[in-house]
């Protein structure tokens, strides 16, 4: 089957969503497992690892903050089954898109654990 060279084989993908900051060091992937009952987290949220498993951060949060999701999840709203998901391990962010709990601001110390790990933040420009 041929196509026809005026036919629209695909359209450009949604707007960007300036989470990336550059391009060192670079944004590397790795799977993850996303305790279940925290509803949808968007892309970009910043996780902290509780217990072997991966959550939103928050005020309420035991674990130090350590990877950025890649890509939206669904982890339902009741707690039940953990969901696998994709998250950076390193990379460059822009750290005022990042998405974390409700009442909850990216501190110093936070940061800090994320630059020792290999995530860089800087602030976006809107």
């Amino acid at each position: 089957m041929s196509k026809r060279l005026d036919e629209v084989i695909d359209t450009s993908p949604a707007a960007p969503d300036n989470l990336i900051a550059g391009i060192n060091p670079p944004a590397e992937v790795f799977s993850v497992t996303v305790k279940s009952g925290q509803g949808e987290l968007k892309r970009g949220s910043l996780l902290a690892l509780n217990e072997g498993k991966y959550e939103l951060i928050s005020e309420t949060t035991t674990g130090k903050a350590n990877a950025v999701l890649a890509e939206t999840v669904d982890t339902g709203s009741e707690p039940s089954q953990d969901v696998d998901g994709i998250a950076y391990r390193t990379g460059h962010f822009n750290g005022n898109v990042l998405a974390v709990s409700e009442g909850y601001s990216i501190t110093e110390t936070d940061k800090e654990t994320l630059r020792g790990v290999g995530i860089l933040l800087s602030d976006a420009v809107k």
